[in-house]
C-alpha cells in the first residue's frame, strides 16, 4: 500500500468518460490512497457518457489543494463544463504551484488549458484537442502517457493501464 495516507480529488460532472474516471480512481484506491469525488454540487449524482453514476462527496468550493496530494481530471464532455468554474481552476492552479500530481486524460486537457498552466509543458491528449493544447503553449506528443514533472497526461481509454501506473508512481514520489 505505497499510497497509504495519500488523498486525491477526482473531478466529476455530467458526461464524464466513465472509464477515464473510474479506472484511475480504483487504481489509486487499490494502492491505498483515499479518493474524494468532487462536483459543483455536494451529494449530487453525476452520470457518465455511458450511464455509470458518480456521486460527488464534496463541492469544488469546499476543497483546498493543501489538504490533498493529487488531482484527477477525467475526459469525456465533462471537462468542457468543469473548466468554466473558478473554484476548479484555482484548485488546478494551486496543485500546479505546489507541484502536486495532476492527472488528465483525453479531453481533460481543456481544464488545464483554462487554468493556464500548460505553457512549455509536454503533454498528450485526444488528438481532437491537440490544436487547443498547442495553442495554450503545450508541447504535444502522440504517446500513450506523457509525464512532465507533476503533470501526467494520457490520450484515451486504451492508455488507462500505463496512465494509472504513471499517476500512482507520481503520487508515491517515484
Amino acid at each position: 500500500m505505497r499510497l497509504a495516507n495519500k488523498k486525491v480529488i477526482a473531478l466529476v460532472d455530467d458526461e464524464f468518460e466513465d472509464l477515464e474516471l473510474w479506472y484511475p480512481v480504483y487504481r489509486v484506491r487499490e494502492e491505498g490512497a483515499e479518493v474524494h469525488l468532487a462536483g459543483l454540487e455536494k451529494d449530487k449524482t453525476y452520470i457518465g457518457k455511458y450511464g455509470v453514476p458518480a456521486k460527488a462527496e464534496y463541492s469544488w468550493d469546499d476543497l483546498n489543494a493543501a489538504d490533498y496530494d493529487g488531482i484527477l481530471v477525467p475526459g469525456g464532455w465533462a471537462p468542457d463544463k468543469i473548466r468554466r468554474y473558478s473554484a476548479v481552476l484555482k484548485l488546478v492552479q494551486d496543485f500546479n504551484a505546489a507541484k502536486k500530481p495532476i492527472g488528465q486524460i483525453c479531453h481533460a486537457g481543456w481544464v488545464l488549458i483554462s487554468a493556464k498552466i500548460l505553457e512549455g509543458v509536454t503533454v498528450t491528449s485526444t488528438p481532437g484537442i491537440r490544436d487547443d493544447m498547442e495553442n495554450a503553449g503545450a508541447i504535444w506528443k502522440d504517446e500513450a502517457v506523457v509525464t512532465d514533472g507533476h503533470i501526467i497526461s494520457a490520450r484515451r481509454p486504451p492508455d488507462l493501464p500505463p496512465y494509472g501506473k504513471a499517476f500512482c508512481d507520481a503520487l508515491a514520489g517515484e
